[in-house]
């Protein structure tokens, strides 16, 4: 997975949108799927294109329209995500500077049955808080990839421990403290943290604290 390990840092910062460009930077790649990032100037937009693959759209930050050649069109902004059947011809047009991410998903991949195709919802709203509990929703998964939302309760998180696999994390909402090879991260909504194969990391809320986990498994 590109993107150095180890430090927090901003998906729209280090995939900042060119004007009147739009960039594509893919960021993991295997036969079971795939994790890009796109980033698109104001008032840019990319054709309508045909998957054979159901594709997750994240918008990291900014606006953008998502349109199908049948007429249909869904505004997905910060925050917010929509998830694009297999075989429908959907394009992206940004309404302003826009940075989103898409997890199309290759191999048989098991999605949540909550997720329905061409509803808009936020990551983040997802999954509950609970006192003293941590809640997780795995939303795709299959034998080589992971999606999952999780919320921490004030003070709750998880101890020391490592992953088969690269992960990306994305904070989605309030603060947290990512423990990584011994030394502490400060994260807020709208920052991101990578992980590498095996890297020793912890995870623990500075209040109530919610965030994307993108594991993925290959050997």
């Amino acid at each position: 997975m590109k993107g150095k390990s180890g430090v927090v840092f901003s998906l729209t910062t280090e995939n900042a949108a060119v004007p009147g460009c739009t960039v594509s930077n893919a960021l993991w790649e295997s036969r079971a799927g795939s994790l890009i990032c796109f980033s698109l100037g104001a008032d840019t937009d990319i054709s309508a294109e045909t998957s054979p693959f159901p594709r997750l759209l994240y918008v990291d930050t900014g606006c953008m329209t998502v349109f199908t050649t049948a007429g249909d069109e869904w505004h997905v902004k910060t925050g917010q995500a929509l998830l694009v059947p297999a075989d429908v011809p959907a394009g992206m047009k940004a309404v302003e500077d826009t940075v989103y991410l898409e997890i199309a998903q290759k191999e048989d991949t098991h999605m949540n049955k909550v997720i329905k195709a061409g509803n808009v919802f936020k990551l983040a709203d997802l999954v509950p808080y609970q006192d003293g509990r941590i809640v997780n929703m795995d939303v795709v998964n299959n034998d080589h990839l992971k999606l999952a939302i999780m919320s921490f309760a004030d003070g709750t998180g998880l101890s020391e421990h490592a992953a088969p696999g690269e992960a990306l994390v994305l904070a989605l909402e309030g603060k947290g403290i990512i423990g990584y090879e011994g030394q502490d991260h400060p994260i807020q909504a709208g920052e991101t943290f990578k992980f590498d194969k095996l890297g020793r990391h912890s995870v623990k809320a500075d209040g109530p604290f919610k965030m994307a986990l993108f594991l993925t498994l290959d050997a």
